[in-house]
């Protein structure tokens, strides 16, 4: 990328970021919603600044080896389409922090917006959610979410990847949670037997094909089959709703994730009883079931 010499403030640098990422047409679905945002966050990051401060540095002066790891940030970014988790190796939820790599999607889940407050309706006690399950855990995000949210359970976190396992035994031992969070390999629930849960949660795949196929380049790098859900999406979601009874305590909860495809689901479960969760983005991207709701509705 030939940059103009001009550039000498972060000012500047942030002026010229969103110029060229509004004129490359990237896409921002992976922690920022918008060119400024991103390359707000990129520019703080590449240069170890507090990531909600930018006003006391915008007409800072950057050096010549600063302006060239934001020279080769910003060409990964618009040439590559690599989205911004992957360059800076790290994913927010909330104030939650977590290393992310290629091995595993980058968080983002609607879920995360309903640990703890959101299931205050369904569980009055915390400290009564002894075993959680985290199935489909990736990077392993919301079983230390889970962790935080139900102090007394012991979590098992599984996941059909021992690329993506790796990257969960990361963010787990730096949340010091070795001893609560227990990985599994696992498709689904095949190597779960005997296991039972008071709750279970699961942003499984659910990307259907034709959607895959259009999927902008910046998805192109996560893994493939962390997103795809077959032609309606609702692959593994037949296969939770199938066996997940066995594995639920009773009056325990089943709480799953499947974006925007909540016809999708009620179509393919017309009797299922499903209740859908409001969180802060969405009105209908996750249900949840109780065990009983399960076995009534199929």
């Amino acid at each position: 990328m030939n940059l103009p010499q001009e550039l000498e403030t972060l000012r500047d640098w942030l002026r010229f970021a969103v110029s060229r990422f509004t004129h490359a047409g990237l896409f921002f679905g992976h922690g920022s919603a918008n060119a400024h945002d991103e390359a707000v966050y990129l520019l703080l990051h590449a240069l170890h600044l507090p990531l909600d401060r930018l006003e006391p540095f915008l007409d800072a002066k950057l050096t010549a080896s600063e302006r060239a790891e934001l020279a080769a940030l910003m060409t990964r970014r618009i040439e590559e389409r690599v989205p911004a988790a992957y360059l800076t190796r790290e994913a927010w939820l909330g104030s939650f922090r977590f290393y992310v790599d290629e091995r595993v999607l980058i968080p983002r889940s609607f879920i995360a917006e309903l640990l703890p407050e959101g299931f205050a309706a369904y569980i009055r006690d915390p400290d009564s959610i002894r075993s959680a399950l985290d199935l489909c855990t990736g990077s392993g995000c919301l079983a230390v979410l889970l962790a935080h949210a139900f102090p007394a359970a012991d979590i098992d976190a599984a996941d059909i990847s021992p690329d993506a396992l790796a990257v969960a035994q990361r963010n787990v031992s730096d949340y010091g949670l070795a001893g609560r969070i227990n990985l599994i390999r696992s498709d689904l629930f095949a190597n779960l037997a005997g296991k039972s849960y008071d709750i279970i949660i699961c942003n499984p795949p659910y990307v259907t094909t034709v959607a895959m196929e259009e999927l902008p380049r910046e998805y192109r790098h996560e893994p493939a089959v962390a997103l795809a859900g077959g032609d309606d999406g609702m692959d593994a979601v037949r296969t939770l709703l199938h066996d997940a009874p066995r594995f639920l305590q009773p009056n325990a909860l089943l709480v799953v994730e499947v974006g925007h495809n909540r016809l999708a689901a009620e179509a393919a479960f017309p009797r299922m009883p499903f209740v859908w969760l409001s969180t802060a983005s969405s009105d209908e991207s996750v249900f949840l079931l109780t065990r009983e709701d399960i076995v009534a509705g199929r």
